[in-house]
C-alpha cells in the first residue's frame, strides 16, 4: 500500500497527478495510487518512446560510405545543434528513470506473484517496453562497433585474439572505442565468426551491421523470455517475479536491445543449456552451454555446475567427474578445433582469462591492485602496473579456489544456485567490473528463490545507480558541440529525478528502505532468513526438483 505523502513535494505530486487524471488525454496515462497495471504498462512504453527520439540525438552511430542515416535531413536537427543535443539527452535519461520508476511500480500494482495474470503481464511489458528500443541509436555502450570490427578483421584474415582493431584500414570510422585499438577481442570464437558474416553480409555499413547484431541479440531475449519462467517453475520460484527482475530491470532492456550487446545471447544459450540438463537431456544441454562459451567465453564458469543437472544424484564423485569429461572433451573438441578451423587457435581461452586488462580498473580488486601497486613503487619497489598484475591474478587464484571448493563440496547444493555463487566469487575478483555484468547473475538466483528485504534493495539500488551513470556517461556528442554542458544538464536533470524516486515519491520510497531483513523463498522451503542458511543435509538430486519437466 503507498504512503500517504508526508512532504510538500509529495502533496504536489498526488495532486497533480490526480488532476491529471481526471482529463481524457492525460488519464490514459497518469495511474495514482491504486491504479491499474495498464497505467504501467503505458508509462513503461512512454519511457521507451521517450528513450528511442533520445537516442537518436545522442546515440551513437558513425558515417562511412554506404551510411546515411547520420545524414538525414530529420536527424541533423538532433545530433548537430547544442539545443537538440541537449533535448535528445535531457529525454534520454527522464526516460531511463521513468522506466526505472515504471519497473518499480509495476511490481507494487501486481496484487500476487502467482496470480494467473501476472506472467502474461510481464511478457506483455516485455514486448510492450522493448519494441521502441529496437529502432533506437546504440547508447550505454558503443561495444556493437567493436563486434563489426573484429568482424573485420577476421574477414580481413587476421587473427583478432593478436590484433587490435587498429589493425583495420579506416578502424576509427567504424566507431570502435578506443580502447580495442591495440587489444585483444574477449569474445568466444563463434561469435567472431557471426561477426564476420554480419561484416561481409553489410558491408561494414553501420545501419544494417547493428540492425544484424540486436537481431542476435533479441534471439537471446525470446530464449529468456521463454526458459526462466519454466527454470523458475521447476526450481518453486515464481515465473512472473524471475522475469520482472532478470528481463524488466531498465538496464536489462537497453544491454539487450538498444546496446545489442552479445551478452543476451550467452544468456539465452546459457539458459537453455540449463533447461535440458534439467530434462535430462544431456547432449543437447552441453552443446548449447558450450555454444554459449563460443559466444563469451564467461559462461565456462557455469558450464561444469549446469552439466551435474543430468544426475540422478550428485552424491557420487565418480558420477560428477563423469560429467565433467563428457563435457569438457566435448568443449575442447569443438571450441579449440573451431578456433583451429578458423586459424584464430586458442587465443579465445588465453584472452578470456585476462580478459579486461586495457580496461580502467574500476572494481574493487582493481582499485586495490592500483593502490597496492602505487604504494610499492613509491617505496621503491617493483613497477606499479607488475604489482598490480600480481594482485590480479592473486584474485583469479582466489576465485579459481571458491570454484573448485564449491565443485567437490560432499553437499552440492542446487547446482544453477551454486553456479550463481561460483560466477558472483568470478566477477568480484575480476579488476573490471562493468555495469552489464549483474544481469548475467539475476537469472541464475531468481530462478531458484524469491528474494525480499534488504538483498533486493541493494540490487534495486544499484540497477538504479548503474542506469543513471552509464546513461550520462555514454552520450554521443559532436566535437564542436562542449560535452560536458550537454552532460551536466543531463546529470542534474537526472539527478533531481532520481532523488525524487528514492526519497520523495510516496509510492516508489519504501523500496529503498534497509529495515527489512535480506530472505529468500521458494515454494519448497518457503520464506528463510539468509543469516539462517546452511549448506544442505544431503547432496542435491533430481529428486529435489520441485516441478518435473514435461
Amino acid at each position: 500500500m503507498s504512503q500517504l505523502p508526508t512532504n510538500p513535494v509529495s502533496r504536489a505530486a498526488d495532486t497533480a497527478r490526480e488532476t491529471l487524471g481526471r482529463f481524457g488525454g492525460t488519464s490514459w496515462l497518469i495511474g495514482g495510487s491504486e491504479g491499474e497495471v495498464s497505467h504501467t504498462l503505458r508509462q513503461g512504453l512512454l519511457a521507451s518512446l521517450l528513450i528511442m527520439v533520445g537516442s537518436w540525438g545522442v546515440g551513437w552511430m558513425v558515417m562511412v560510405p554506404g551510411s546515411w542515416m547520420p545524414l538525414h535531413n530529420a536527424l541533423l536537427p538532433l545530433r548537430t545543434t547544442a539545443a537538440g543535443v541537449i533535448t535528445c539527452a535531457v529525454l534520454l535519461v527522464v526516460g531511463a528513470l521513468l522506466m526505472l520508476r515504471s519497473w518499480l511500480r509495476l511490481s507494487q500494482r501486481i496484487t500476487s506473484w502467482d496470480a494467473p495474470a501476472a506472467l502474461p503481464t510481464m511478457r506483455k511489458a516485455v514486448l510492450l517496453w522493448g519494441a521502441p528500443l529496437l529502432a533506437c541509436f546504440p547508447i550505454f555502450s558503443r561495444d556493437v562497433f567493436s563486434y563489426l570490427a573484429q568482424g573485420g578483421l577476421l574477414a580481413a584474415g587476421q587473427n583478432p585474439y593478436e590484433a587490435g582493431v587498429s589493425e583495420l584500414p579506416g578502424w576509427f570510422t567504424v566507431g570502435a572505442d578506443d580502447l580495442w585499438a591495440e587489444s585483444p577481442s574477449p569474445y568466444g570464437p563463434l561469435f567472431l565468426l557471426m561477426a564476420q558474416g554480419i561484416w561481409q553480409l553489410t558491408g561494414g555499413v553501420p545501419e544494417f551491421s547493428v540492425l544484424l547484431f540486436r537481431l542476435l541479440a533479441v534471439f537471446g531475449v525470446v530464449l529468456m523470455l521463454l526458459v526462466i519462467p519454466m527454470l523458475a517453475r521447476a526450481f518453486g520460484s515464481q515465473p512472473a517475479w524471475a522475469l520482472w527482475l532478470c528481463l524488466l530491470n531498465p538496464v536489462s532492456l537497453i544491454v539487450f536491445l538498444p546496446a545489442a550487446h552479445n551478452d543476451a545471447l550467452m544468456m539465452g544459450l546459457m539458459l537453455a543449456g540449463i533447461w535440458y540438463a534439467l530434462r535430462r537431456r544431456r547432449l543437447l544441454a552441453v552443446l548449447l552451454l558450450i555454444t554459449a562459451v563460443a559466444i563469451k567465453p564467461i559462461a565456462m564458469v557455469v558450464l561444469p555446475f549446469a552439466v551435474l543437472l543430468t544426475l540422478e544424484h550428485t552424491g557420487s564423485y565418480l558420477h560428477r567427474i563423469r560429467e565433467w569429461v563428457f563435457a569438457g572433451a566435448l568443449a575442447v573438441v569443438l571450441l579449440f578445433g573451431g578456433g583451429w578451423l578458423l586459424g584464430i587457435g586458442i587465443g579465445w581461452f588465453t584472452t578470456a582469462l585476462g580478459a579486461g586488462a586495457a580496461v580502467l580498473q574500476g572494481a574493487p580488486v582493481g582499485l586495490l591492485g592500483l593502490g597496492i601497486g602505487w604504494a610499492s613503487e613509491l617505496l621503491g619497489g617493483a613497477d606499479h602496473q607488475q604489482v598490480a598484475g600480481w594482485v590480479y591474478a592473486a584474485a583469479r587464484l582466489l576465485s579459481a579456489a571458491v570454484l573448485t571448493v564449491l565443485l567437490l563440496h560432499p553437499r552440492l547444493g542446487n547446482p544453477v544456485l551454486w553456479a550463481a555463487y561460483g560466477l558472483t566469487a568470478v566477477v568480484l575478483a575480476s579488476s573490471v567490473i562493468q555495469p552489464w555484468y549483474v544481469l548475467w547473475l539475476l537469472p541464475l538466483y531468481a530462478v531458484v528463490h524469491v528474494y525480499r528485504g534488504r538483498v533486493l534493495m541493494l540490487v534495486t539500488l544499484l540497477i538504479t545507480v548503474m542506469t543513471l551513470l552509464a546513461m550520462v556517461g555514454q552520450l554521443s556528442v559532436a566535437q564542436w558541440l562542449d560535452t560536458f554542458v550537454v552532460q551536466g544538464v543531463a546529470l542534474t536533470v537526472a539527478a533531481g529525478y532520481l532523488l525524487y524516486i528514492i526519497f520523495i515519491d510516496p509510492n516508489t520510497t519504501s523500496l529503498f528502505r534497509l529495515r527489512e531483513p535480506s530472505h529468500r523463498w521458494n515454494a519448497a522451503e518457503g520464506w528463510k532468513g539468509l543469516r539462517q542458511l546452511s549448506a544442505p543435509e544431503a547432496s542435491w538430486a533430481s529428486a529435489d526438483i520441485y516441478r518435473r519437466s514435461r
